[in-house]
């Protein structure tokens, strides 16, 4: 008898995949796809459980003379997940994994900026997340994305696909070998299991190509679904956020400019949400660029709170491989305040009341322009700043400041806590318990956006923000 496809398409493989999983309705559930394939199941799946739709964006590091060999993984936020076993038996470098990963990184940023289209991220801490693809062969890129969702906060993870081969459970299920590239499910459902499964394309009638534009849609579809039920779930990590406000994502403008100051010709990424109420500049710090998955994080929940963003960065390419530059402080101050400034006269910034939001050094530029008598800005949030650079000139900031700092980084709590003491203006200081100077642990970045988004949206709400007035004396 000839053989005949179990499955029309995608979207029939990810109906019959859903009655597989009805036992989740009604529980606090996330949906994830792997792109491109696997969005479309995963979007039948994410309709059938009421639930919110994502994707899970992950790139195997190969290793560098072997790329088909596996040495590891990254996804979105910075998480890394490295096999020791390859690892020892390749005798690599740390140098060596991180030339790789920083290549990947940057590939899992672009391709998350494509897809998401500004969205943030679906918050997954304590979730149960459904991980879905059109199906596993060998199965790397599923692990991979198990141990993504895992690091990201995920409470229970998930896979699920219309078709994996027949004993898929001993190489899925729990954790995987002591140092094997991924944590594994703690649940496994497939539709079809066949004992010689050949090609996975070879079980669907019609197995074409996804093109980008259709995950983009399914993700709108799913975003708007979500924000009109009753029973969604997709929650911003705090406060005056998109799903705290009600607001509806608005259309955004997003520009790739150079912002020409002293002599160098600043790189940035502006985006503005219709209506924005303010704009929030990003001073990155010391070894960080506008590329910064962690800022580019912030960034991303600041534009759903009705902000608009301005990635830049303080130091051209070339300056940036001087590192007397990088702590330049006095340096990056001015070109974090001439960015700002011919920002407002950009058509689309123009009258928007002006935040900054800094890391580390970034941190410190921003304390120390913010002390100048004429400083634009009317907030500032340092995240694992390094307020200290800037002590001698604490006394004169007069915007509103919030410093956040992880309960693990002790030396920059510290650093911190004496900086706190000698600020004048109205602040405050929070810590995220068992979070690094990075911030990389799972759900320790949302923590960080949903204070940004409070402190921003309460100092720069309003046609113009509040009145910010300097009452201390230079």
């Amino acid at each position: 008898m000839p053989f005949r496809a179990p499955f029309r398409d995608r979207a029939d493989a990810g109906r019959r995949l859903a009655a597989r999983l009805r036992h989740l309705a009604g529980h606090d559930v996330v949906v994830v796809g792997l792109p491109r394939g696997g969005v479309p199941v995963a979007a039948e799946v994410a309709d059938a459980l009421d639930a919110p739709l994502d994707v899970v964006v992950v790139r195997k590091l190969g290793v560098p003379w072997q790329p088909e060999l596996a040495m590891g993984a990254v996804g979105e936020d910075g998480v890394t997940v490295l096999d020791a076993r390859v690892l020892g038996a390749t005798r690599l470098t740390q140098e060596d994994v991180e030339r790789v990963a920083a290549r990947e990184r940057a590939e899992v940023a672009r391709r998350l900026e494509l897809l998401r289209a500004g969205r943030p991220r679906v918050p997954l801490a304590g979730r149960t997340v459904v991980v879905v693809d059109d199906g596993v062969a060998t199965g790397s890129t599923a692990r991979a994305a198990c141990a993504v969702v895992r690091a990201l906060g995920a409470g229970h993870v998930v896979l699920a696909v219309p078709v994996a081969p027949l004993g898929w459970e001993e190489r899925f299920r729990g954790a995987a070998p002591a140092g094997a590239v991924g944590a594994g499910a703690d649940e496994l459902v497939a539709v079809e299991t066949p004992a010689d499964l050949e090609s996975i394309g070879r079980y669907y009638d019609d197995f074409t190509q996804v093109p980008d534009a259709d995950v983009v849609a399914a993700l709108d579809r799913a975003a708007r679904r979500v924000r009109t039920s009753p029973t969604g779930r997709t929650r911003a990590p705090t406060g005056r956020t998109q799903a705290a406000t009600g607001r509806t994502p608005a259309p955004t403008a997003r520009e790739h400019l150079f912002v020409p100051t002293d002599g160098v010709a600043l790189e940035g990424e502006l985006t503005v949400p219709a209506g924005a109420l303010g704009l929030v500049v990003f001073a990155h710090g010391s070894g960080s660029s506008r590329h910064s998955p962690r800022n580019r994080h912030v960034a991303r929940a600041l534009e759903a709170a009705g902000l608009a963003t301005l990635l830049v960065d303080l130091l051209s390419p070339g300056e940036e491989e001087d590192r007397s530059l990088v702590f330049d402080v006095p340096l990056l101050a001015d070109r974090l305040v001439a960015a700002t400034r011919r920002l407002g006269r950009h058509p689309g910034a123009h009258g928007l009341p002006v935040g900054w939001f800094g890391a580390s050094t970034g941190a410190a530029a921003a304390l120390w322009a913010a002390a100048e008598e004429d400083s634009p800005v009317r907030a500032i949030v340092s995240r694992g700043g390094r307020p200290d650079l800037a002590a001698r000139r604490l006394h004169r900031v007069v915007a509103p400041t919030l410093l956040v700092v992880g309960g693990a980084d002790e030396v920059v709590l510290g650093l911190n806590e004496r900086a706190r003491a000698m600020l004048r203006c109205p602040n405050d200081l929070v810590v995220v318990p068992r979070a690094g100077h990075l911030f990389a642990e799972p759900g320790a970045i949302d923590v960080v956006a949903g204070l940004a988004c409070d402190w921003f949206t309460t100092h720069l709400g309003g046609a113009r923000g509040p009145e910010v007035r300097r009452t201390l004396g230079s």
